[in-house]
């Protein structure tokens, strides 16, 4: 570790006797703040994303008090501060649109005020990101701290998965397997605590990441939200974060090549979500670490998939706790030599010394490596004629029989067209037709949004068949499951070859081979170019247009252009 800084940050806006220091220091003790917490203690931001609007972060307000008596407790200063929640639940028209926005709300506050080290309060998929974003840009001590799952959905006697039963419950109503009404009753049932999706959705895989990164406890991943040691791993992280102020452990230590290469691998043990691709390209792109999709496609194909959670398996984050969460996942990497185990963590420990040793309480939910859920886990880079940049596909999700597939294309230009046309009885359509859809890729949506999990077609569904090869430059919620092709780059709005696709084509799908083409000949895509037009985009102005001007594709983490980088947590002094 480092030694002790010179001078805190804090110092700045509180030491000494001058003018400035008075006034601060004045204004602050209206709060009734005794004077011995200026004397020099490190000052530490609690950047909570709380909110009633956000229901998987609305316990964070207690969590932040947990918080609060860890850092009194190792001599430090704590300060709550408010930052853009992002609710995927309720957030229109999709919360992956706001996440660089909110990253700007956290590096700006933490960069503005006199705040030596953070801990960041996450829970919902993007607030992970977009905290970890905007604070690795100022590059000061973090830890984030994750809400944790919800517990075991439960409905008439059996367990049911945030997200994942919706799709399948709805999908149930559609081909007339259940009524309307029986859907309906799930409801309370799958959401019973405060806490996130407890299926390995992206809140899941993110919260895993941050435990992974070594930039959060351990335990991180997995304890529930209502479960005491939450509460503890809180407290515990306010007394760590003051030792790492004094130790000057800025996230830049911790956040190594070496972490994301571990996160990827441990990303693909879990069978985690595909939109964890987009925001590990995305931080460590705030840190200036080299992260491509072919680092993913690399380092994660030959990761068997050993946790058997939703939607890829059958359990749920709370059995995953009761295993022994992700450290049993990381032991089991690191016996394959498949984790750097000198690479540090926020504990003061390395990986290597976290999950020596660790037990697996039941390997029914987390499996070995002989008996995996998928042999080949991770995320699937696609290359190929429709998506130069790449696309992706997450294979434990996916059915097998359709990973080498060659379908006819049933276009749908928007979501819009979807809706309008995926259940007209008169649709040329069948489980063995490919469905792409266009123009919800970062410009085109705008945002991004989860909607590449096209639900299939009622006269499909009634049919029996439950899965087909879907294609589009949108994301899908890490809850959703099928053969479902994401992330095509460049996206139909910036004019990639996916916005010239049309009704007829023929598509081939080779995932062993990370293969994409469409069958239609160089000349043929050059005159129908010559006929295409760029969509509008829905709103002409606000932060909608400066996203659409600046956000970078999918293949480059969606970040705003002028975002990524390391810009530091150096800020004029200002003299009243």
């Amino acid at each position: 570790m480092a030694d002790k800084p010179k001078k805190l940050r804090s110092t700045d806006w509180f030491g000494g006797e001058g003018k400035n220091a008075f006034m601060h220091r004045s204004w602050m003790k209206n709060q009734g703040l005794p004077a011995d917490q200026f004397d020099g203690r490190p000052v530490i931001g609690i950047c909570n994303t709380w909110s009633e609007l956000t229901p998987c972060n609305a316990h964070l307000r207690d969590i932040a008090e947990r918080v609060k008596r860890g850092v009194y407790e190792a001599g430090g200063f704590p300060l709550e501060f408010p930052v853009m929640s992002l609710g995927e639940s309720n957030l229109r028209p999709t919360a992956m649109l706001f996440r660089n926005l909110a990253s700007m709300d956290v590096e700006e506050s933490i960069r503005a005020n006199p705040i030596d080290g953070v801990v960041l309060l996450v829970g919902c998929d993007k607030t992970t990101p977009a905290l970890l974003m905007g604070a690795a840009s100022c590059d000061i001590p973090a830890i984030t701290v994750s809400g944790g799952p919800m517990l075991n959905g439960d409905y008439r006697g059996q367990k049911i998965g945030s997200g994942t039963h919706v799709w399948r419950v709805f999908e149930d109503v559609k081909a007339g397997k259940i009524s309307t009404a029986d859907a309906l009753a799930a409801e309370q049932g799958q959401s019973r605590s405060p806490g996130h999706c407890m299926t390995m959705g992206t809140a899941s895989t993110m919260a895993s990441m941050v435990e992974a990164l070594g930039i959060g406890m351990t335990d991180n991943a997995a304890l529930p939200a209502v479960d005491a040691r939450r509460r503890v791993l809180a407290q515990m992280a306010g007394r760590r974060i003051v030792d790492m102020v004094r130790q000057d452990v800025k996230m830049s230590k911790i956040l190594t090549r070496d972490a994301f290469e571990n996160a990827i691998r441990v990303n693909g043990a879990i069978g985690g979500s595909t939109n964890a691709v987009i925001h590990l390209i995305a931080i460590a792109g705030r840190l200036g670490v080299e992260l491509s999709l072919d680092d993913w496609d690399r380092l994660g194909r030959d990761v068997p998939t050993i946790v058997d959670l939703m939607p890829s398996g059958r359990f749920l984050m709370e059995d995953f706790c009761y295993a022994g969460g992700l450290k049993v996942v990381m032991r089991a990497l690191a016996e394959k030599g498949l984790l750097h185990l000198d690479a540090m963590t926020v504990t003061g420990e390395t990986v290597g010394q976290i999950v020596r040793d660790v037990p697996n309480y039941n390997p029914e939910v987390i499996r070995g490596f002989d008996n995996p859920l998928t042999e080949h886990g991770g995320i699937a880079v696609l290359r190929g004629n429709l998506c130069p940049q790449g696309a992706v596909l997450k294979p434990s999700a996916a059915s097998e029989h359709l990973m080498r597939h060659r379908g006819r294309a049933v276009v749908f230009e928007n979501i819009e067209h979807y809706h309008a046309r995926v259940d007209d009885p008169a649709l040329d359509i069948d489980e063995n037709c490919v469905m792409v859809l266009k123009n919800c890729g970062p410009k085109g949506y705008p945002g991004m949004a989860e909607v590449g999990n096209m639900g299939l077609p009622t006269k499909v569904l009634k049919k029996g068949i439950t899965d087909m090869v879907r294609i589009s430059d949108a994301r899908m919620s890490g809850t959703a499951y099928g053969t479902v092709v994401l992330h095509t780059a460049p996206e139909a709005a910036m004019g990639g070859p996916l916005a010239l696709v049309r009704d007829g084509d023929m598509i081939e799908l080779d995932v062993p081979a990370r293969r994409l083409h469409l069958e239609v000949s160089d000349a043929e895509l050059a005159e129908r170019r010559k006929s295409w037009v760029p969509p509008q985009p829905p709103q002409g102005g606000g932060y909608q247009r400066l996203y659409v001007d600046h956000v970078l594709q999918a293949d480059r983490g969606c970040d705003l252009d002028f975002l990524v980088g390391k810009r530091g947590a150096d800020v004029p002094r200002h003299s009243h």
